[in-house]
């Protein structure tokens, strides 16, 4: 008799465990805000025109490279910005750009893009496979000329990032590019991009946001990056500076013997 008794429970333990939590709320819409209202206090929640329109950005922190199953870590990982005013395709190189990135004192990653001709530490590339190459990278800038004339804002279900609730646009270029934002309910954060590339749909998670101290503009201090579900890598920038004026030098590779970085 205790052995069936003692059976029964267990069958009732599996049972009830087999319950879900109906108390979760859905992730109804909660407003109906339009996308474009959305969109611009997304803007003002970022750092407001600084943050819209910059003229650069210098970030400085690590990463960690996902490889056959390893993981790396590049004890420094930078990036250097300067951005065009206007924007017409979203995954398209404009302004400059360069993306360092050093293990064991040895650049792993060295490539940039001098508004003109793309670099690395072999001198410029060919036009096509630059074009695939920053296509492939391309693509969260676009959200600064969302409001721009041309583009067109769509507001698509909300959803869930990090457990986070919160709104997605659809952001088409003036081309019919297609971008997709993640925007978080309650302070307006940009937690996610997502776009198509060569290399298969690519999402960008963006947490841990930190400020200069008298400045309004949110960096985000840890970018997790996807292609197809898998991570990539992951960067941790720690640094970040505003508004400087880059030297031409700093986007042309093998980088000058005399070029100053930072001014």
């Amino acid at each position: 008799m205790r052995h069936r008794t003692v059976i029964w429970m267990i069958g009732l333990t599996l049972l009830t465990g087999c319950v879900g939590n109906t108390s979760l709320p859905t992730l109804l819409p909660t407003d109906d805000l339009a996308a474009d209202e959305i969109m611009r206090r997304a803007h003002d929640a970022a750092g407001g025109e600084q943050w819209r329109r910059p003229h650069s950005l210098s970030m400085t922190g690590y990463a960690v490279f996902y490889r056959d199953g390893k993981a790396v870590r590049h004890e420094q990982h930078s990036m250097w910005r300067v951005y065009a005013r206007d924007k017409q395709e979203a995954h398209v190189a404009d302004g400059k750009v360069r993306i360092e990135s050093m293990r064991d004192g040895n650049a792993i990653i060295d490539l940039s893009f001098d508004g003109t001709t793309t670099y690395t530490t072999a001198g410029p590339q060919p036009q096509s496979a630059a074009d695939q190459q920053w296509s492939s990278s391309f693509g969260f800038g676009v959200i600064r000329h969302a409001l721009d004339a041309g583009y067109t804002l769509a507001r698509l279900p909300d959803d869930l990032i990090d457990g986070r609730p919160a709104y997605v646009i659809n952001v088409l270029d003036p081309t019919g590019g297609a971008t997709r934002f993640g925007i978080a309910h309650d302070d307006l954060s940009i937690l996610r991009v997502g776009f198509d590339t060569p290399r298969g749909w690519h999402e960008r998670i963006y947490s841990e946001f930190f400020s200069n101290p008298g400045s309004s503009w949110r960096q985000p201090g840890r970018v997790r990056l996807y292609y197809d579900g898998i991570k990539a890598n992951e960067v941790i920038w720690t640094r970040y500076a505003l508004d400087r004026d880059l030297p031409d030098c700093l986007f042309v590779l093998p980088e000058a013997a005399d070029c100053q970085r930072e001014p």
